[in-house]
């Protein structure tokens, strides 16, 4: 019950998220809109109906997620017996559950400063790198706590196995990882698409959330970090806070990966694109599932297909069979694009 109150909750209080002067022509389905894994530009992507089946294109690049890559997903983490001690994570992984120690700090933070938001966060094992750990925060989704994200099964609700299967392979990639909290023990949502918030950011508690976050990394509060290495990602609620960070935090963040999300102020099926998107906004990697009926597969291409028209390097990848959760292409999938940039 704990987690059925607040996803009914965050559904009824996106709906009245305002996106202010954004474009209304955005709002309709884009019917050219492709499923391919990799494309920066507006040639390489594949115009294919998104109601399409993904298919291979010309190159052999996956436009999808076929039946053999969402197995060898799976397969990285729960047919081993237990984590490979050669790497950095300190992360046990079995075919029954993945388990990641954590550290917690409790922030005293949101508006007026007197709110406990606790941070989980965890560093690679061994000796940082002379300019500290590249820094992955990890944006929680409504109904799955980040404190609840460090140890998992893969009954887990939303695919939350590999979100605890990602945290693993970026600790063993030498990222450091922190999950800060929503409000209510975890419980809520972002403010990020929530009225008035979503179109007057800065008067939010989350954006003080996020200033103490920054304060506490530059104190070196989690650890020796690299703050020229800031990477983000995140799932429903916690994937438009990612793309939060793009909007609010220019420059800050080396890249982006957003899993069953769009942009920052879109709730669901409710999604306009600004006119014009924020300036530099990080290279941004897209997981979605095309059966998602909460967060509809074409608010997702209506942000790619902005970013491309900008410029923005993107990437994306649909499982053709899955809906709101982590797709298992996830934790290689954005360790990969974070390690490339």
């Amino acid at each position: 019950m704990r987690r059925l109150i607040p996803v009914i909750a965050c559904l009824l209080f996106a709906c009245s998220s305002d996106p202010g002067s954004a474009d209304p022509e955005d709002t309709t389905p884009d019917a050219s809109s492709g499923l391919d894994a990799n494309a920066s530009s507006p040639d390489a992507a594949a115009d294919v109906s998104p109601d399409a089946p993904p298919a291979l294109d010309a190159g052999g690049v996956d436009a999808g997620v076929d039946d053999a890559g969402r197995d060898a997903g799976r397969d990285a983490g729960r047919d081993a017996d237990t984590t490979s001690t050669e790497g950095l994570s300190p992360c046990e992984v079995t075919a029954a559950l993945v388990d990641c120690p954590k550290n917690t700090t409790t922030l005293l933070t949101d508006l007026g400063g007197l709110t406990p938001r606790e941070v989980h966060w965890q560093n690679p094992e061994g000796d940082p790198p002379a300019g500290g750990w590249p820094v992955v925060l990890l944006f929680q989704g409504t109904g799955l706590s980040s404190e609840e994200g460090w140890e998992l099964t893969p009954d887990a609700p939303f695919g939350g196995y590999y979100q605890a299967l990602l945290t693993h392979e970026l600790l063993d990639a030498g990222f450091s990882v922190l999950a800060p909290e929503v409000r209510l023990d975890g419980s809520t949502y972002w403010d990020t698409n929530i009225s008035p918030w979503s179109i007057s950011w800065t008067l939010s508690g989350d954006h003080q959330v996020m200033l103490d976050i920054f304060d506490e990394l530059e104190a070196g509060a989690f650890g020796p970090a690299d703050l020229g290495r800031m990477y983000a990602t995140g799932i429903s609620s916690g994937g438009y806070m990612t793309s939060r960070m793009a909007e609010a935090y220019a420059g800050r963040f080396r890249a982006l990966a957003i899993q069953s999300a769009s942009y920052a102020w879109c709730a669901g099926a409710l999604c306009t694109i600004p006119s014009e998107l924020p300036e530099n906004h990080p290279p941004t990697l897209f997981l979605h599932g095309a059966t998602d009926a909460i967060v509809p597969l074409r608010t997702m291409n209506l942000y790619y297909d902005a970013l491309i028209a900008d410029g923005v390097e993107v990437s994306r990848t649909v499982d053709p069979d899955l809906g709101h959760e982590w797709l298992p292409s996830a934790p290689d999938q954005i360790t990969a694009w974070f390690l490339a940039r």
